[in-house]
């Protein structure tokens, strides 16, 4: 048998029965005990079939409360767009420039922006951004002639979603050393925008699952009901 750890034992709460999202709040917040501020992670597993058109759940969510994190912003402008993404604070600007760079492996980014007009040219990585979801789309405001809006969400707290394979989506709402109010105010935000997402292809019971979780504490099975979901 695998020798316990002393994380492990010092966890607390009830992982198996699913509680109100507050209590699962704060059972995530006391398990995160690792030396650095740990993410705090929401997985939502929905009744959808991704493999079909009508079941595909993706979009933005900007959370009220941020994500706790530097989010490092790549835009693909020119001229008056690429001076006023800048002034936004995008982390790197450019057109047929940046399109080298990243043709050469640079990655130093986690979010790619860029104006309409610049599409014909981003749409060349398709096969470096695109795996890594990182391709911009409309659908979530990363292809926009409002460059510099665009900017200012991504900087202080829009976060994408996408639904995978196995009907899940998840995503980062905010780290263990945010107050319960603040992750509570982001979690409601989270799964309201999923809610609104909904496919006309779903039927049945949408929200199935919710777990929260720390870097490195366990997962909290949250009660959709107490989400008014």
């Amino acid at each position: 048998m695998a020798k316990q750890t002393k994380r492990f034992k010092a966890r607390t709460g009830d992982t198996v029965a699913p509680m109100g999202f507050a209590e699962a709040i704060a059972a995530v917040k006391s398990n995160a005990t690792a030396k650095f501020d740990e993410s705090i992670e929401i997985a939502v597993n929905l009744g959808v079939d991704p493999r079909h058109a009508d079941q595909q759940v993706r979009g933005v969510v900007n959370l009220p409360s941020g994500t706790g994190r530097d989010v490092r912003v790549a835009v693909f402008a020119k001229d008056a767009k690429a001076a006023e993404a800048l002034a936004a604070g995008a982390d790197v600007v450019g057109a047929e420039d940046l399109y080298e760079k990243i043709n050469g492996g640079f990655m130093d980014f986690d979010r790619v922006i860029a104006s309409p007009d610049m599409m014909a040219l981003v749409g060349r990585l398709g096969k470096v951004l695109g795996p890594r979801g990182l391709m911009p789309n409309p659908k979530v405001g990363t292809v926009t002639p409002n460059v510099a809006q665009a900017v200012k969400d991504a900087k202080g707290g829009a976060v994408e979603f996408r639904v995978e394979k196995a009907g899940i989506a998840h995503g980062g709402i905010g780290k263990a050393s945010f107050t319960q109010e603040a992750l509570e105010a982001n979690v409601k935000a989270y799964v309201d925008a999923l809610q609104r997402a909904r496919p006309a292809g779903a039927k049945g019971t949408y929200v199935k699952r919710i777990t929260l979780s720390s870097t490195m504490g366990p997962g909290f099975k949250i009660d959709p009901a107490s989400l008014n979901v």
